[in-house]
């Protein structure tokens, strides 16, 4: 069973856990955009227990709490409710999808960010652009409970909404706040690339074993010379098709000049065989016998 609070997480349950509807599992990604700033005015990021009191202690912001406030500048996490039950981030209209809802678990992260913001003197447009620490963890529990790794929608790229509620109450995989049905947010404008877990290709033994083995064979040369010449056996093979292709074709048009009383069929398969032994001898000769 997956763990319902993540591990490592500050855990501050705001209580009214309630449960989800089922269905393909889902994430959603949001950005705080406390504040309004722009290339030319940039502003200072909103302190991060700013918003972990607002969503955790202040009856206005409890109503609202994600799952999941994430700090990409930090690492810091903080978790509201348990991943089982529906947080009250998204907007949920009368009638349509229960979006909060709207999976066997709806898993809502909010990222401590908003469009050119500044942190330590250094300006941000885009989430991705922040160091984005803390997500390999965030992802791995959030993969542990069903969520794969894709974009029902599309990766986000801007804050263009784009919504379609087929897509929503059918495929699983991370949504946008802007890609949610009956919603008018725009956010997040960019998401961190899903990173990938990959099993080492040996274990040290594995590896031991290899350099052992290499050690003991003797280096390749590449092509080996033939006698005291300057070409290669590739350059020799390759000159000898080209040869074969020419004769071949010189040999099938004297064969039509002979008439009909030479049956050229004959004649034509006859060298290409003696021209065919001939490739195999030098083949032989110049790279020495193969074996299957």
């Amino acid at each position: 069973m997956p763990a319902e609070w993540m591990p490592g997480a500050t855990r501050l349950d705001v209580g009214g856990h309630a449960p989800t509807d089922g269905g393909p599992a889902k994430a959603i990604g949001h950005i705080t955009w406390d504040r309004n700033a722009t290339p030319a005015a940039p502003q200072d990021l909103v302190p991060y227990e700013n918003l972990q009191s607002w969503f955790g202690r202040n009856p206005s912001g409890i109503p609202s709490a994600p799952h999941i406030l994430w700090d990409p500048f930090t690492g810091r996490i903080t978790q509201f409710l348990p991943a089982s039950s529906r947080s009250k981030s998204l907007a949920d209209g009368p009638g349509g999808t229960r979006t909060n809802r709207a999976g066997s678990v709806v898993l809502q992260v909010e990222a401590l960010f908003f469009p050119y913001c500044r942190v330590d003197g250094k300006v941000y447009a885009r989430l991705i652009d922040t160091p984005c620490k803390g997500w390999p963890e965030l992802l791995a529990w959030i993969r542990s409970w069903g969520v794969p790794d894709r974009w029902p929608m599309g990766r986000p790229v801007d804050f263009v909404s784009r919504r379609d509620e087929e897509t929503w109450e059918e495929e699983a995989g991370w949504y946008a706040h802007a890609q949610v049905p009956e919603n008018n947010h725009q956010d997040p404008g960019s998401w961190p690339a899903f990173t990938t877990e990959e099993a080492p290709d040996m274990d040290a033994t594995q590896a031991k074993q290899l350099a052992e083995l290499h050690k003991a064979l003797v280096p390749y040369k590449g092509w080996d010379y033939r006698g005291n010449g300057k070409a290669d056996a590739w350059a020799l093979l390759n000159n000898l098709t080209t040869q074969v292709t020419a004769q071949t074709a010189a040999i099938k048009a004297l064969a039509g000049q002979l008439g009909d009383d030479v049956d050229t069929a004959t004649v034509v398969a006859a060298v290409e065989k003696a021209i065919a032994d001939a490739v195999v001898k030098v083949s032989v000769d110049v790279t020495g016998p193969t074996n299957s």
